[in-house]
């Protein structure tokens, strides 16, 4: 069947961050947009630590102001800590001098089109409530409560199926973006999606209540910095994360093989891994849990592309990489802001293949490369990333990385300077580090896609 004209020029599927920044771009600037939501805002969600290139799009989005009437946490750098010698990381590092506490503050590299020194912690249930919201008063339509089922490309408009209680509809529309994060709903559908075979990354994670942020915060300003808390369990650690004055959200990351079946088993691990830093199991049984453990895992996957004929694939639903560095939110703002141009571009010429999508595609696989890498790095010889954050040769160049900033530069020439000192430690069985190496290889890691 041929439909003369579409129900809306853009279908968007998922109102997270992804979904709710490219309607609100696409609303902004007068497009007929339908946005889907399949749960009821507001809902809790992880991934609640922004990095400041998440700044440039709600500029973009006439969006600061709700940031800062919503009073998220202002989140004005980062800290990694590892136990000291007597810990057990008493290491000889051959003349390099990794500390076992680094920070950096966001101020201290000019970041272009980013004019404060900070960006936000959040509660993600309220901040995606507001964005999906703002996309809304922006012109969008949203419908929660709406699981779509199936996109049927067969017609010269695509067609989005979804339940409306126990009623099958439709909607035409000139194209589909895919915003339905984790879900990958086009992904799955039309057989794109890779799962990485060695990044099995899975979390557990929590709220506490009264969790005493000074601890290790060697300054007052660092009480409301992130915090990413080494374990000596091999590529594993803890983050800490501001939720208000009071509440902090901690969760642990580790490998698949350490992550128990039954819930009872799991919850155990997490403080057996806590254990393993006693300052943060004094400082947590101290303080008041205030939700349930909640599990994440199979992070990490990429698509074997990120855009086709008629549609595109946002945000998490086009690639996820472990969340290390905060990076989720900042990737679904950015591939919106990216993305949004080519489809405002395509609805003007009214082409909609592949080809037109090239910039969007080309510019997301080198930034998410290039986190890839990093993370790569950082996992394979982990220690060594307090040496990068500490050498003032170095600094600059990875907290640009740090900020965000990570789709201008095929390969940042820091990231090639850790990755072939890796690599040469990998390659000499007899260095003084080697036995200090992740299990998760450099080879290992390469993207497939």
């Amino acid at each position: 069947m041929v439909l003369s004209k579409a129900d809306f020029d853009i279908g968007i599927i998922g109102g997270g961050p992804a979904g709710s920044a490219m309607a609100s771009y696409l609303a902004k600037a007068g497009v007929r947009c339908v946005l889907f939501e399949r749960e009821l805002f507001p809902r809790p969600h992880v991934g609640e630590s922004l990095v400041p290139s998440s700044t440039r799009v709600f500029k973009d989005l006439g969006f600061i102001e709700q940031m800062e009437e919503a009073k998220f946490p202002h989140k004005f750098g980062a800290v990694w800590t590892a136990e000291d010698k007597k810990g057990g990381y008493d290491h000889d590092w051959d003349g390099l001098a990794p500390d076992c506490h680094a920070d950096v503050r966001f101020e201290e590299r000019v970041q272009e089109g980013v004019d404060t020194n900070y960006t936000y912690h959040v509660d993600r249930a309220k901040f995606d409530l507001l964005l999906l919201q703002h996309a809304n008063k922006l012109g969008a339509a949203v419908y929660e409560g709406v699981k779509v089922t199936h996109v049927d490309f067969s017609s010269t408009h695509p067609v989005v199926h979804f339940n409306m209680g126990s009623k099958e509809m439709g909607v035409s529309v000139k194209m589909v973006i895919d915003a339905s994060g984790r879900q990958t709903l086009l992904g799955n559908q039309l057989k794109l999606k890779v799962k990485d075979p060695v990044f099995d990354q899975y979390a557990i994670h929590t709220w506490f209540d009264n969790y005493d942020r000074k601890v290790f915060a060697k300054k007052d300003t660092h009480r409301d910095y992130i915090f990413i808390h080494f374990l000596p369990i091999s590529n594993s650690w803890i983050w800490q994360i501001p939720i208000t004055d009071s509440i902090t959200s901690i969760g642990v990351v580790t490998q698949k093989k350490n992550f128990a079946k039954a819930k009872e088993e799991r919850e155990k691990f997490f403080w057996n891994a806590v254990s393993s830093r006693p300052a943060i199991a004094d400082a947590l049984q101290k303080a008041d849990r205030i939700r349930p453990f909640k599990d994440e895992g199979d992070y990490s996957y990429a698509m074997r592309q990120l855009a086709g004929d008629r549609f595109m694939l946002i945000g998490d639903a086009g690639r996820f990489v472990d969340p290390i560095f905060s990076t989720g939110v900042s990737i679904a703002l950015n591939s919106a802001r990216f993305a949004h141009k080519d489809v405002l571009a395509a609805l003007e010429k009214n082409e909609f293949s592949r080809e037109n999508f090239a910039t969007f595609e080309n510019t997301l696989r080198l930034g998410t490369r290039n986190w890839y890498d990093f993370i790569t790095v950082y996992y394979r010889l982990n220690v060594l990333f307090t040496y990068f954050i500490n050498e003032p040769k170095y600094r600059l160049d990875v907290l640009k990385l740090l900020q965000g900033d990570v789709y201008d530069d095929a390969t940042p020439p820091v990231l090639e300077k850790m990755r072939s000192m890796v690599s040469e430690v990998e390659r000499n069985e007899k260095h003084p580090w080697h036995a200090l190496l992740g299990d998760l290889t450099s080879d290992a890691f390469r993207p497939r896609v």
